[in-house]
């Protein structure tokens, strides 16, 4: 007689696993690479305040200025206006590097909390992303491995309203000549060897206000 816990074990048997040809390959990040990836878009002797293989205007390069009063340390700040990212120090101070912001409507401001951050994330674009341009994301509807041509680059922060995930993201781009224009499909882009600088300096938990396009600055120079 076929008891019930027969009945359970030959289920799992028969229903755990995949169909051929349905088993589904998630995106990877190998950390056995990551130093090598850092180097490889780090320039040579590289001097964050100097360095400038991508042909930035200078402004774009990180720069230590004088925050505004009353903002709090380990907030990031985004003036879409002058495409800056201000990250507020302990000191009165921010560090201040270039961004490009998302395309058209696509840009987003508002106040988010930073609650995930990653090394050489992996990327899989949206359902709207996919809709919206079919002929660019629809390749990669399964994910992109981590890596120097993933469009999130070198180091992603993963910006949150409350609990839900917005997909918006602060990251690096592959493409860094894009840094001072309107560019994304919503995130707000660095220059990879920039946001490798700042990944270290900002914890989760800390909030980035992303300012409409209309908008002043957050601190002064």
């Amino acid at each position: 007689m076929l008891t019930r816990r027969h009945f359970v074990i030959t289920g799992a048997a028969l229903f755990s696993m995949p169909l051929p040809g349905q088993a589904q390959n998630r995106p990877t990040s190998n950390p056995s690479k990551w130093a090598a990836w850092d180097a490889r878009v780090t320039p040579p002797n590289y001097d964050p305040a100097t360095s400038n293989p991508w042909g930035l205007d200078p402004r774009f390069l990180p720069q230590r200025v004088e925050a505004n009063a009353g903002l709090t340390p380990g907030d990031i700040h985004v003036d879409a206006v002058a495409r800056y990212l201000y990250h507020i120090r302990d000191d009165g101070t921010a560090m201040r590097y270039g961004v490009a912001i998302a395309r058209g409507n696509l840009y987003e401001p508002g106040r988010y909390t930073i609650r995930r951050k990653a090394k050489w994330p992996t990327w899989t674009p949206t359902k709207a992303m996919i809709a919206r341009d079919p002929e660019i994301y629809k390749q990669h509807e399964d994910g992109m491995d981590g890596g120097p041509t993933n469009p999130l680059g070198s180091r992603a922060f993963y910006l949150f309203r409350g609990n839900r995930d917005t997909y918006l993201r602060i990251h690096g781009s592959p493409q860094p000549r894009s840094i001072g224009g309107r560019a994304s499909s919503g995130c707000v882009r660095m220059v990879m060897a920039h946001i490798i600088g700042l990944y270290e300096h900002v914890e989760p938990g800390v909030t980035a206000h992303l300012y409409p396009a209309e908008d002043g600055v957050t601190a002064r120079s």
